[in-house]
């Protein structure tokens, strides 16, 4: 369990984190005790984003950051450190499917570059960057957002996004065994759909409302996600007393994966 004061002095940095599920992470955090840093390359989301945090006195950062931009990315890491110094947690929430052809045969090979650059590169870069910093300091909480895609298949999202973020877990539990020693653990939260606009926008796109329906009746507790569900599950992970849990792929989705 995690109060008011869980982060006091940690630094978090958090990919992505301009709205929906990211933003709601950011918070949260923050209002633990956290300083967040917030990337992302929705400028106006970003200021409202800031604007938030101020009127709640909150620790958070933003910078606009094309993720998909290597050189972008680098001189963003500089210039975090340069700010805080260090990062005690990171959380690669960056990812999606962006808007790529469902239909396994009619995804073109730029479709998965795309995909697989964003959702596992990305974090395979940052990772590298943020490592270093943590085995200095023996100390270091790595959170990536997978997806019950990614453990299960899917039936709603495309084959590159679910190889993707199976990609995902399978790093997740590599790094977990190579950094083990130095004070850093590495997991993975899991979810299904968890209902910001933009899933929300998907789900009516590409379900009917019995397909809706029949879905959250194989959930056991009857309802999608909501962001409060993945992030204070990520607090949790985040802190300083889970340091025994460590490669783990965190099934966080009302038990859907059961009646998978």
């Amino acid at each position: 369990m995690t109060d008011k004061n869980s982060f006091d002095q940690q630094v978090v940095l958090i990919t992505a984190a301009a709205s929906g599920l990211g933003r709601g992470i950011a918070i949260d955090l923050a209002r633990h005790g956290a300083t967040v840093h917030v990337w992302d390359r929705d400028a106006q989301a970003l200021a409202e984003h800031s604007s938030d945090a101020k009127s709640e006195n909150l620790a958070i950062s933003t910078r606009a950051v094309d993720l998909s931009n290597e050189r972008e990315v680098e001189q963003a890491f500089s210039a975090t450190i340069e700010q805080s110094s260090k990062i005690d947690v990171l959380i690669n929430n960056a990812g999606g499917s962006l808007h790529t052809p469902f239909n396994f045969l009619k995804q073109s090979k730029e479709d998965w570059e795309r995909v697989f650059n964003l959702n596992l590169m990305l974090t395979v870069k940052l990772t590298q960057l943020v490592i270093p910093l943590m085995i200095d300091r023996q100390y270091g909480r790595i959170i990536n957002i997978g997806s019950k895609a990614g453990r299960y298949g899917s039936l709603f999202a495309g084959a590159n996004y679910v190889a993707a973020k199976g990609a995902i877990h399978a790093l997740t539990l590599q790094l977990a065994q190579e950094f083990g020693p130095q004070g850093i653990t590495c997991n993975a939260i899991c979810p299904g759909a968890v209902m910001t606009p933009r899933v929300q926008g998907l789900l009516k796109e590409r379900q009917s409302d019995e397909q809706r329906q029949k879905v959250l009746n194989e959930i056991p507790v009857r309802r999608h996600g909501e962001v409060d569900d993945i992030a204070n599950t990520i607090a949790f992970l985040a802190s300083p007393q889970s340091g025994f849990i460590t490669g783990v792929l965190l099934d966080v989705n009302g038990g859907q994966a059961m009646s998978t």
